[in-house]
């Protein structure tokens, strides 16, 4: 969710596969190797769209698997240390039926519609996360597409890596404020479904600081940059 973590994973490969071309430079017309580049480009853009959307196709075909992954702030660190790491593998399937360690746990109709809810409402909050990876590579790509001196120039005095990363930032800001104001009604549907079904209880890890600390946090990681 943070934009460093986004940006150090960008900024080696967009470098490593840049910068050779780069070097190029003196021995070819920069036209041509303007050209080269924005294919390249073009390709990386490609298989970022393609990549995701194969993540997108497997959150809503598969298994939700439940667990520790709805943490956020650094109270929750705390609490992740203290909890239970050896509860059996459990998953909320597409038709709402709830499974631990595979075998499905008895349910009745009400509680599959309520499954069938947070587990939704978990699908579009994972799904706006990778809309905001998406978005944020495609700006960091289009950043570094300004043609092989100004690439030369950029990557030698810096200004390459605050640009991607200025507009990595103003990028993924507002989408992952909006996926902390999706966290109340997440934590609403958690507790119902706990208080209907016991047996998921063990894993319903969003708590109300966590929802408190996820604005808190965007908002330390944005002021400091």
């Amino acid at each position: 969710m943070h934009s460093t973590r986004i940006h150090r994973a960008l900024m080696p490969l967009l470098l490593a596969s840049l910068l050779p071309l780069a070097a190029q430079a003196a021995n070819t017309k920069e036209g041509s190797i303007d050209r080269e580049i924005s294919a390249d480009l073009a390709s990386a853009r490609n298989e970022v769209r393609a990549e995701l959307a194969v993540a997108r196709h497997e959150l809503e075909t598969g298994n939700l698997q439940l667990g520790d992954n709805m943490r956020f702030g650094a109270s929750s660190g705390n609490r992740a240390a203290d909890k239970d790491t050896s509860l059996p593998k459990a998953e909320i399937t597409p038709l709402g039926d709830f499974l631990i360690e595979g075998r499905p746990v008895a349910i009745n109709n009400r509680q599959r519609q309520e499954l069938l809810s947070y587990r939704g409402q978990m699908i579009d909050i994972a799904k706006a996360g990778i809309d905001i990876g998406e978005r944020s590579a495609q700006a960091a790509l289009d950043a570094v597409d300004r043609g092989i001196f100004s690439l030369m120039f950029g990557a030698m005095t810096g200004s390459l890596e605050r640009r991607v990363e200025k507009t990595v930032r103003e990028t993924i800001e507002p989408g992952v404020r909006q996926i902390c104001h999706s966290l109340p009604a997440l934590l609403v549907s958690q507790e119902r479904l706990s208080a209907s079904l016991p047996p998921f209880r063990p894993y319903a890890t969003l708590e109300a600081d966590d929802v408190e600390d996820c604005e808190k946090e965007v908002r330390r990681e944005f002021a400091k940059r």
